[in-house]
């Protein structure tokens, strides 16, 4: 599992809250105010990621801050560790107050060129996280699908999306909730690996993952922090 630290572009945001000399800043206690601080630099961050990760962007884009991000951090700290043990092929992110899960070919979540069908290797691996997901229930899941860069982003752009809504078919025939889901496709825009190698286009075939807390999760860390 690995951390993702921003902290200088969260620290040039937080310097431009502070220098307008903000009264409603001003006039709010320290845990208010790294609530404020936290969410206005995490939405600006999240912003500036999401045109290059779309995943990530949205972990960052919903940050809470303060010591109510905290608690949540806590929490996604935990369902991460399991997440990274029901899966170990999958890349586990933490970042902020959410999780980023990257499902390629290490995975076993894996699809062929130009097909949006989960084979039967993939259902299995992604029962392993339809049980952490059940257990954790106040999270809002976001699916991105992607392609490798062969063809049209016109053409890519929708089969990704299908990756992203078969994915998202599998988990509610499973149990999860649609409303936990949104899906999105981002085509051939964001590869991990070099598109010059067909090992490099199948691992950008994939499925990425953005777990966040849902308002429930957020409500109940604010006033577990006295805010």
């Amino acid at each position: 599992m690995r951390n993702l630290n921003i902290n200088i572009l969260s620290f040039l945001i937080i310097i431009g809250l502070l220098l307008t000399g903000c009264e409603t800043i001003q006039n709010t206690n320290k845990s208010q105010r790294g609530a404020v601080i936290g969410a206005a630099a995490g939405a600006g961050i999240g912003a500036l990621i999401g045109k290059k990760n779309r995943a990530l962007g949205a972990i960052v884009g919903g940050a809470v801050g303060g010591t109510a991000g905290a608690i949540i951090g806590k929490k996604m700290d935990e369902q991460a560790k399991k997440i990274e043990e029901a899966m170990p092929g999958a890349e586990v992110v933490r970042q902020d107050e959410g999780i980023q899960v990257i499902l390629d070919e290490n995975s076993e979540v894996r699809f062929e060129y130009n097909k949006a069908t989960l084979t039967s290797a993939a259902q299995a691996n992604l029962d392993n996280v339809v049980r952490i997901f059940k257990e954790y229930p106040d999270t809002d899941i976001l699916i991105v699908g992607h392609t490798d860069s062969v063809g049209s982003q016109e053409y890519n752009q929708p089969l990704s999306l299908r990756r992203a809504q078969a994915v998202t078919n599998y988990l509610v025939s499973k149990g999860i909730p649609s409303s936990r889901i949104s899906t999105e496709g981002a085509g051939k825009l964001e590869p991990r690996y070099s598109n010059e190698t067909a090992e490099g286009r199948a691992g950008n075939r994939r499925v990425e993952f953005a777990i966040t807390a849902n308002e429930k999760m957020v409500q109940e860390a604010e006033q577990e922090a006295g805010n």
